[in-house]
């Protein structure tokens, strides 16, 4: 079972909304690359407001994606794109259909 996650809220800078949209929306490409990232989502809460969601089998596997391509390209993008910095908080997946 998937017993490890990642919860990332992105709150966007008025005007950057669909660049934000673009920018996780994309992201899928590499995480699809990343053999210990077992699923992933992208999601919008609210006009201003996106998420990623994912899951690992292993800590290794979380560490590697908060040190890979995506949260680079986040990091360097976010002055420009978000009005905060990103909000992410490891999660441990209690149960799961």
């Amino acid at each position: 079972m998937k017993k490890l996650g990642l919860l990332a809220t992105l709150k966007a800078k008025s005007g950057k909304e669909t660049e934000v949209q673009s920018f996780i929306k994309g992201a899928v490409e590499l995480a699809r690359k990343e053999d210990k990232t077992l699923s992933w989502y992208s999601f919008q809460i609210d006009e201003n407001t996106f998420g990623i969601f994912d899951t690992f089998e292993t800590e290794e596997g979380r560490d590697a994606h908060l040190n890979g391509d995506i949260a680079k390209a986040l990091m360097e993008n976010a002055d420009r794109l978000l009005s905060q910095d990103p909000d992410i908080k490891k999660i441990d997946i209690l149960s799961a259909k």
